[in-house]
C-alpha cells in the first residue's frame, strides 16, 4: 500500500483518493484488487481471512489517514457501533444522547434490560449535563449532529470538561461520526478515544453496500487491539467486495458532500419560509437536516407524494431520500411524530426544491386504497423513484 507518511502535508480531500492504492509500479494496477479468498498459504502475515485482508487494509488506510488514528472495518456500521459498546464490563455505565441512532439506542436498551450495563441518558446540547452524567461511567457516546434530530455537540468542550473535571478518571469516548464525515469533523484531533462510522452512508455514498468502521486514537492502541479481538471472535467482517466498494465511493467523497451540502442549505433556507413547515432542523453544516410539518399524517403523505426523493430509510447517498422517523418502532418516543428528515443528494437543487415544495403543499393525508388496489401516492412507481 501507499506510505501515509508521504502525504501528511496533502489535505483530506486529496488523501481520500491517494491512499489506499497499490505501490506505483510499471504495470501495476492503479486501483488495489478485491481479495476473494478465505485462505491463505501458512507462514505469511495473514493466517486466515476472519482476521485480516489486503482490500480490508486499503480501505482502514485510508479511514485512518482521514480521521487520524487506527481503523477497524466491520460488517456494519451497527456492528461497528456493538463492538465499540463491548468495551464496556459487565455492570459498566454509559452515557448516550437521549436522541440517537435508533440502532445504537436498541442495543443499549436490550443490554440494559438484560443487566449488562446502566444507561444515563443526556441532552445531546448540553455540556454541563453530559459531564455530569460521566461520573463514574465507563463509556460516553456521543453523536454530532444527531440523528434525527440534528442536535449539535460542543464535543471539544465536553472534552476539556471531562479532562479537568475527571482527568485519568474520565470515560472512553467515542463519538458517531457519520453524518459530519471526517472531511467536516476529526473529533480525535480534539481528545476523543474513537470516532465509530456507518460507512454505509456518505463514505460509500451509493446505497449499495453495509460496511461499518471505527478508528481509534494513536493514544489508545490498547483499544484498537480489543477491537481488532472482537472483530475476529464475533466474526463482524465486511467481504471484501464492500470493502471495495467503501473504498472506490472515498474517492468522490469530497466533491459529492461539497455539492449536497451546498444544496441542503440553501433548501433549509428555503424551508424555513414554507407556509406547510413548522420547524426546520439543519446543523449549519452537512447535508442531512429534519422538518416538522404539523402531525403525523401530513409527514407521510409528504414523505409519499415526492417524486423524486426517495422515500426511504437510509442517508448519504447520491440519491436524495425522504423518511418520517417515528414509523419504526425503534425510534425514542420524544422525536416529534410529523417529523421529517431529509439526505440532500446530488441532484440539481432546483429539481429538489420544486418537487419537495410540491409534496408539502399537497400534504395531506393520502386516502386509503380500496381492498386489493394499491394507493395512487404510495404505488411502486412513485415510491422507487
Amino acid at each position: 500500500m501507499t506510505n501515509a507518511t508521504d502525504h501528511e502535508q496533502l489535505t483530506a480531500a486529496t488523501r481520500a483518493v491517494a491512499l489506499g492504492r497499490p505501490e506505483r509500479a510499471p504495470g501495476a494496477p492503479v486501483n488495489v484488487p478485491v481479495a476473494f479468498t478465505s485462505t491463505y498459504v501458512a507462514d505469511g502475515e495473514i493466517n486466515y481471512a476472519r482476521t485480516s485482508n489486503p482490500t480490508w487494509e486499503a480501505l482502514e488506510e485510508v479511514l485512518g489517514s482521514l480521521e487520524g488514528g487506527s481503523a477497524r472495518v466491520f460488517g456494519s456500521g451497527l456492528a461497528a457501533v456493538s463492538a465499540v459498546i463491548s468495551l464496556v464490563p459487565i455492570g459498566g455505565v454509559v452515557v448516550a444522547p437521549q436522541h440517537a441512532y435508533n440502532g445504537t439506542t436498541g442495543i443499549l436498551g436490550e443490554r440494559s434490560a438484560a443487566g449488562a450495563l446502566t444507561v444515563r441518558t443526556v441532552p445531546a446540547d448540553d455540556v454541563e449535563a453530559i459531564v455530569t452524567a460521566c461520573a463514574g461511567a465507563d463509556l460516553l457516546l456521543l453523536e454530532s449532529p444527531t440523528n434525527p434530530m440534528m442536535e449539535v455537540t460542543d464535543v471539544p468542550a465536553v472534552l476539556r470538561e471531562l479532562a479537568e473535571r475527571y482527568g485519568d478518571r474520565r470515560p472512553v469516548v467515542v463519538c458517531d461520526n457519520t453524518f459530519a464525515t471526517p472531511l467536516v469533523q476529526q473529533p480525535l484531533s480534539w481528545g476523543a478515544d474513537a470516532v465509530v462510522h456507518s460507512a454505509t452512508k456518505y463514505l460509500a455514498g451509493h446505497s449499495d453496500v453495509l460496511l461499518g468502521a471505527v478508528v481509534v486514537s494513536p493514544q489508545r492502541a490498547d483499544l484498537a487491539a480489543r477491537l481488532h479481538t472482537h472483530r475476529t471472535l464475533h466474526g463482524a467482517i465486511p467481504g471484501p467486495m464492500e470493502a471495495w466498494l467503501v473504498l472506490r465511493g472515498i474517492r468522490t467523497l469530497s466533491v459529492r458532500l461539497e455539492r449536497a451540502t451546498a444544496s441542503a442549505r440553501e433548501i433549509a433556507e428555503r424551508l424555513g419560509e414554507h407556509p406547510a413547515v413548522g420547524r426546520v432542523r439543519y446543523p449549519g453544516f452537512g447535508a442531512m437536516l429534519s422538518i416538522e410539518v404539523g402531525s403525523e399524517e401530513t409527514a407521510e403523505a409528504v414523505c409519499a407524494r415526492t417524486r423524486l426523493w426517495t422515500h426511504s430509510t437510509s442517508l448519504g447517498g447520491v440519491e436524495s431520500q425522504i423518511e418520517r422517523r417515528r414509523r419504526h418502532p425503534l425510534e425514542v418516543p420524544t422525536v416529534p411524530v410529523d417529523l421529517i428528515r431529509l439526505s440532500v443528494g446530488i441532484e440539481d437543487v432546483e429539481d429538489l426544491w420544486t418537487d419537495l415544495d410540491q409534496a408539502l403543499r399537497s400534504g395531506v393525508p393520502v386516502p386509503a386504497a380500496p381492498a386489493g388496489q394499491a394507493s395512487a401516492a404510495t404505488g411502486p412507481d412513485e415510491r422507487s423513484v
